[in-house]
């Protein structure tokens, strides 16, 4: 009886988070400004030095960090013994996480090579895609595992959904609320749902990483004048989101499981 009391506060924790959460993506929604994707300004970049022949040269360069993390993420998950990964849910999410921070290098250097509309797409999806399977992995270890990969699921569609709106209807509103989820919820529920492995704290440091990024990519000209054109923002973000991926790559090699829950080991939320 007091299990089922606590599954049922649970449950009732989760979907008010979850609400919250949508609603605060809704308010986002209709009280900000469009963001036009066809604006000049969305692809002009503080520095657009040239080096060795490659246009916007540190702006590309910045992303290869991402294609080596991706990309030996993705290996060791394949591997299945060099993460403590203890779902399947869990390794479909981060196995879709890792193959898109990968991707997501080849498709940014793409776009920072030569920025426009047609190319933006190669850089924003596979990014949104990232975070759609990083947030269904943090909720099947805190929610369960039907919880997070039916969240998978509904984010996936969301992802392509943000994409295509953005293309239809010429506003990046869409894609750009939806890379604050991240910075919202994870913080959120990691203060409200107890965490399944030790080392949770890489969580919040990863999210702390991703939010100073994000201010880095704002702050873009700003930062590019204060350091005399050493690097920009821009290319700093770059640089910065690739540490909140290592960070979470070295949770996953070091954690350990605190408790199994009722409803993994029976295979049930």
């Amino acid at each position: 009886m007091v299990w089922l009391t606590n599954q049922q506060i649970g449950r009732w924790k989760r979907k008010r988070i979850l609400v919250g959460s949508f609603l605060c993506w809704l308010i986002l929604m209709f009280f900000t400004p469009k963001v036009p994707l066809n604006s000049f300004r969305q692809h002009v970049f503080a520095d657009k030095r040239n080096f060795m022949g490659v246009p916007n040269t540190l702006n590309v360069m910045t992303n290869f960090p991402f294609l080596i993390i991706g990309v030996l993420g993705f290996v060791l998950c394949i591997g299945g013994s060099f993460f403590n990964i203890s779902l399947k849910g869990e390794i479909w999410g981060w196995t879709l996480f890792y193959a898109s921070i990968a991707s997501f290098a080849f498709g940014s250097a793409f776009y920072h090579l030569k920025p426009d509309d047609n190319r933006l797409v190669w850089d924003t999806l596979p990014i949104l895609i990232a975070y759609s399977s990083l947030f269904s992995s943090f909720l099947v270890e805190r929610a369960g595992e039907i919880m997070g990969l039916s969240c998978l699921v509904l984010l996936l569609f969301i992802s392509l959904l943000s994409v295509a709106y953005a293309r239809v209807f010429n506003d990046l509103r869409l894609c750009l609320t939806f890379q604050l989820i991240p910075c919202l919820a994870i913080p959120v529920m990691t203060a409200f749902l107890p965490p399944k492995y030790t080392h949770s704290r890489f969580w919040l440091w990863a999210t702390a990483a991703y939010a100073i990024a994000k201010i880095e990519g704002l702050a873009d000209s700003k930062i590019y004048n204060a350091n005399q054109y050493i690097i920009s923002g821009h290319s700093l973000e770059h640089l910065c989101s690739a540490v909140a991926t290592l960070l979470l790559t070295i949770m996953l090699l070091y954690r350990s499981i605190r408790f199994h829950r009722i409803g993994d080991l029976k295979g049930h939320p």
